[in-house]
């Protein structure tokens, strides 16, 4: 008998600060559940962890913009996620969350097994301090330029414009982003993790016992790193929201997130399984592989498994299959300008369709590199493809078969070599589509199994049965039609659940079945047969503009603006110079359906001025109209035009915008004040 194959499957610990977008799923939810789906049909022992980070920075910023406790913003979100991850089908076998008192313990016993073991190195070090909120400054409480490339909101741990891994000492002009103000530096004691002393064996491990099997990105990314030189890296934080630090003289102090938020997945192993949760992270039998995207692979494959060897007593993650990031048409996505589609909203107007959207998102998976979504694909997607390939050829299989055969499975008495021949290639593939999913090309499985739906399609075009005289001989062809049917329902479950069991349903047959295990014929003859309905229906035009005008609508909603702003002061204020303009020219940027390029006569001088406001008006509906301009803003190139200003839009609650112009005419150039 086959040993029982045994893996824990774990997925990124989203932020309990927002909901979930199209982008998380694309990168680490989606391509998880897939191969989980598909370890489970092969009969594995399989447990799939998830949960939410309920610590860290970015919750204590997004609490205190929201003027709540953090238990109670951790609250909102977590339920948010959680249920969103549910009505997706996303099949985590446990979502946890790290507030809770398990995993607080967890985190802490961890600590103390390094400490003990005097892994860490302790210091006291100079740190930035905000004197008007009296604390100390964790990375990401800082703002500063980036002295790599500029940007001038780069944080104190990286630079999002550039990907630069930073200290807040390196940021020039930094300033504390809870007061606005510039920090001074004051002394603080932390605990270090020494990576510096695990870098032979990382060298070892990853780029030597991984190098034939990790991604090339990832390999990439950990190379990086490893020849650029590890320093120690604090794993602690001064900080009133977080695990404690368990020491008696580290009151305030709480366990860096990175540190405490892997050991989740420890947590929530122990949650789910406590009586035997040992077998998944101490056993060498055990497969651990993490599903991330590529901005946590650092902490999976260096920060992490240095904590686990550390330890001693976990194994060590044997993939980390992280994605590149799928932007959205055509731009970054951005949480803070709203430039995203939130799975909540999507299961909201769209809730008979989760199987097409994980097609698309699997069709479009940032796999070696960033990819994008488009609402024009996605529509291409579903209507060239599944409703004109796959569903297609279900319904013309089964509609064939119930017209000439009645609703069961007919005799295949007079089978021809070309019949032979298609059955053969059809059940090539899904050992074909297994092997693609065993090495993480999730795209190039999908690819395969829908190779099956094109092979059935070409045979029912060359075979004609609704032209055929001879009874058996029909009978022959609908019952080859119907194997592949069968193999579709195998085939298409990993990547569309609810698909398959609807292919399932239709053919009254629920027999377990790994892809691996597929020889035709599946489906016995005299089989009785449900009544064929249609799998899939087209995605027109008017809901595609429905869904762009949403999401061109909703960016920068200033409801969420209001929130996230810092106090200013009259100072700051008067640093703005705002002046009235007439537009006398304007068109489209190339490329870019958001932007207008707009002259604007400011009286004694014209400027350019990239708008993005092109969404809801013409050219020449903007054209003779007045405007406000923020005139003394820095020039900033858009799109390889230098754009001399900024035009000022009011939003409303619907996401309209209404051009900020004078009540009456006045001479261009007017200052306003």
């Amino acid at each position: 008998m086959k040993k029982q194959k045994r893996y824990l499957v774990t997925a990124a610990l989203p932020y309990a600060n927002g909901g979930i977008h199209l982008g998380h799923l694309a990168g680490a939810y989606l391509p998880a559940d897939i191969y989980v789906r598909y370890r489970r049909q092969c009969g594995d022992d399989v447990l799939f962890i998830c949960g939410s980070d309920e610590h860290g920075v970015p919750i204590t910023l997004g609490a205190r913009k929201e003027g709540i406790p953090p238990q109670q913003f951790v609250d909102k979100y977590h339920e948010l996620m959680k249920k969103s991850f549910a009505d997706f089908g996303i099949s985590f076998d446990i979502y946890s969350r790290t507030s809770l008192p398990l995993h607080h313990q967890t985190a802490q016993d961890f600590f103390l097994n390094l400490y003990n073991k005097k892994i860490f190195i302790e210091e006291t070090t100079q740190q930035y301090y905000d004197e008007q909120e009296q604390l100390f400054l964790a990375d990401r409480y800082l703002q500063g330029t980036c002295p790599r490339c500029g940007f001038e909101k780069a944080y104190g741990d990286q630079c999002e414009q550039c990907g630069s891994s930073l200290s807040p000492r390196d940021l020039i002009r930094p300033i504390s982003i809870l007061s606005g103000k510039p920090p001074v530096v004051r002394e603080t004691r932390h605990w270090y993790l020494p990576l510096q002393r695990f870098e032979a064996w990382l060298h070892q491990w990853i780029l030597q016992e991984h190098a034939a099997d990790w991604k090339p990105n990832v390999l990439g990314q950990c190379k990086s790193w490893l020849d650029s030189g590890l320093q120690p890296r604090a794993m602690t934080r001064d900080l009133d929201w977080g695990v404690p630090v368990p020491l008696e003289d580290a009151a305030g102090k709480v366990l860096y997130v990175w540190f405490d938020a892997p050991i989740g997945y420890i947590s929530a192993t122990k949650q789910l399984r406590p009586n035997d949760w040992e077998l998944y992270w101490k056993d060498a039998d055990t497969q651990l592989i993490h599903f991330i995207g590529k901005d946590n692979i650092v902490f999976h494959c260096i920060i992490f498994p240095v904590l686990l060897k550390a330890h001693g007593d976990f194994i060590l993650p044997a993939q980390v299959p992280a994605n590149e990031f799928l932007n959205l048409e055509g731009e970054k996505l951005s949480t803070s300008r709203n430039w995203a589609i939130w799975l909540h909203e999507y299961l909201h107007d769209l809730p008979d369709r989760k199987d097409e959207l994980r097609y698309v998102l699997t069709a479009l998976m940032p796999e070696s590199s960033d990819s994008d979504f488009t609402w024009k694909e996605y529509q291409a997607r579903i209507n060239n493809e599944l409703v004109a390939v796959l569903g297609n050829y279900v319904n013309r299989a089964l509609v064939l078969c119930k017209k000439y055969c009645g609703l069961q499975v007919p005799a295949a008495n007079v089978l021809t070599e070309s019949d032979l021949k298609t059955l053969r290639e059809v059940q090539a593939l899904p050992m074909q589509m297994a092997a693609h999913i065993e090495k993480f090309r999730f795209r190039d499985a999908l690819n395969t199994m829908m190779e099956i739906a094109r092979v059935g399609n070409r045979y029912l075009a060359e075979t004609e049965p609704w032209k055929e005289d001879d009874p058996q001989r029909v009978a022959a062809i609908l019952n080859t039609a119907l194997q592949i049917v069968g193999c579709l329902a195998v085939t298409a479950e990993p990547f569309l659940p609810e698909t398959a069991a609807r292919i399932r349903s239709m053919l009254n047959w629920h027999q377990p079945c790994s892809p691996q295990q597929v020889k035709l014929p599946l489906l016995p003859e005299a089989h009785r047969l449900n009544e064929p309905f249609l799998l899939f229906r087209q995605f027109e035009d008017e809901e595609v503009e429905r869904q762009r005008k949403k999401l061109y609508a909703r960016q920068n909603n200033p409801a969420s603006a209001v929130k996230t702003m810092p106090t200013c002061s009259y100072e700051d204020f008067e640093k703005l110079q705002l002046r009235v303009g007439t537009v006398i020219a304007a068109q489209r940027v190339p490329k870019a359906e958001k932007l207008l390029c707009l002259t604007v006569d400011l009286g004694s001088e014209k400027r350019t001025v990239v708008a993005g406001i092109a969404h809801q008006f013409e050219p020449d509906q903007v054209v003779g109209r007045q405007v406000c301009v923020v005139a003394n803003l820095a020039p900033r190139t858009i799109r390889g035009i230098e754009s001399q200003g900024m035009i000022l839009t009011a939003e409303g609650p619907d996401g309209q915008l209404s051009l900020v112009q004078p009540g009456e005419p006045v001479p261009p150039g007017a200052f306003i004040r």
